[in-house]
């Protein structure tokens, strides 16, 4: 058994890389298929809208109703839907199929995340759950730093659909040695009904942290869903230079996730996130003037990937935090809800990214992205001035270890 248990959690690993690699790597390859669909860049970037928005309705609803099913039942059978999406994607003949195949894949995401986390604890002894989690999430890094530019130069060369194609044979290799390696009897817990979910969302308190999570992490999504055709067409990269481009902004963002975890832990998570957001606000504004010159933008890049998602971990925190203060017998619940809560802002903010380049132009969504972002600052500050009001404390730092790599989930 112990020989089989770093293969089940490298099987997690590996389904956590393939997930997270197809989710964003639409954004290095809107232009491409934006040409090739011969649809607008809109019509291109609401590709990344319906997949968080099949990840946000999945997570809850898929969860609850699949909660009795056998864990590696249930893990085999999401990764096969992936594949399978992610096949579909690559022999689309159209937009509309491939909308198709983006709600598929978007559906095993929601679920795979929300028991995924639960699943490589129980592969490892207690002592080392925080690491089992954290190799699991290093599947997501992994892809932000490699599968993402990876699979947008798969895509400019070999076109689109050769990168669908390649994701898929990860969520094959994944889905064998999930059937392979993963315990057969895996431990169950009770599964959360939905109408325990649904109290949850009548905690006024939990409903301020959902909004700051969807508008701070929503804020970014403006810009970075239409990066690519703002390195292209304004900062003028060939598409070659672009995949370049997101591997460095991939390597700051793992920096930036580090970075916003310990500052989380030693400032606590309100403290953190104002400040993440502010500098995040700054760095958006900037870009709006930097990215007419190539070189500055590249510059602006790292500083934007080194903040960008470095709100995720205290973001996570502090919904746990606040869970336990205000609905301590639905804690996992409420955490999975700011799960949905991530992906409703990247659904929201490439939407609003879409509509700006379609009716203003596409050089303006920095601007605006740093003003919703702003937006998330103001209800932080908020929730933090309810909580001196009530005698919360700051954070705890038992809260911190797993719910960092639950955020990173999103």
């Amino acid at each position: 058994m112990d020989t089989i248990m770093p293969l089940a959690l490298l099987a997690l690993t590996i389904s956590a890389f393939a997930i997270g690699t197809t989710e964003f790597v639409i954004v290095g390859l809107i232009p491409t298929i934006a040409a090739d669909l011969t649809v607008s860049l809109p019509s291109a970037g609401l590709l990344v809208s319906l997949y968080a928005l099949g990840v946000a309705i999945g997570a809850p609803l898929l969860t609850a109703l699949t909660g009795h099913v056998p864990r590696k039942r249930l893990l085999v059978a999401l990764m096969a839907l992936f594949t399978i999406g992610n096949l579909i994607a690559w022999r689309s003949p159209g937009y509309e199929s491939l909308i198709v195949a983006r709600i598929l894949t978007g559906l095993a995401h929601g679920v795979f995340f929300s028991i995924g986390s639960v699943i490589a604890t129980t592969l490892v002894p207690k002592d080392k759950a925080a690491s089992a989690i954290a190799t699991m999430f290093s599947g997501m890094t992994v892809a932000f730093v490699a599968g993402i530019p990876l699979g947008t130069f798969i895509g400019q060369h070999y076109g689109w659909r050769a990168t669908f194609l390649i994701v898929a044979l990860f969520g094959l290799a994944a889905f064998i040695g999930t059937a392979g390696f993963m315990p057969r009897h895996l431990p169950q817990g009770e599964p959360a009904r939905l109408i325990r979910q649904v109290r949850v969302l009548t905690q006024p308190r939990l409903l301020l942290v959902y909004t700051i999570t969807a508008v701070g992490y929503g804020g970014s999504l403006i810009a970075f869903t239409y990066l690519a055709p703002l390195l292209e067409q304004v900062a003028g990269f060939t598409p070659s230079q672009v995949s370049l481009v997101l591997a460095a902004y991939g390597v700051s963002v793992a920096f930036g996730n580090v970075w916003g975890g310990r500052l989380a832990d030693r400032a606590g998570p309100v403290k953190a996130l104002k400040r993440i957001f502010l500098l995040l606000a700054l760095v958006l504004l900037a870009l709006t003037f930097t990215i007419h010159v190539a070189w500055l933008a590249v510059l602006t890049l790292f500083a934007w990937g080194a903040v960008a998602f470095g709100n995720v971990p205290g973001l996570q925190v502090y919904v746990v935090r606040q869970a336990r203060h205000f609905s301590p017998e639905a804690v996992d619940v409420a955490s999975g809800f700011n799960i949905a809560a991530f992906n409703l802002g990247v659904a929201g903010g490439s939407s609003l990214g879409g509509a700006i380049v379609a009716h203003i132009g596409l050089d303006h969504t920095p601007w605006i992205a740093a003003i919703v972002t702003l937006g998330a600052f103001a209800l932080t500050a908020l929730s933090g001035s309810l909580d001196q009001r009530d005698g919360l404390p700051e954070g705890t730092a038992d809260s911190v270890a797993p719910s960092r790599a639950e955020g990173a989930s999103s």
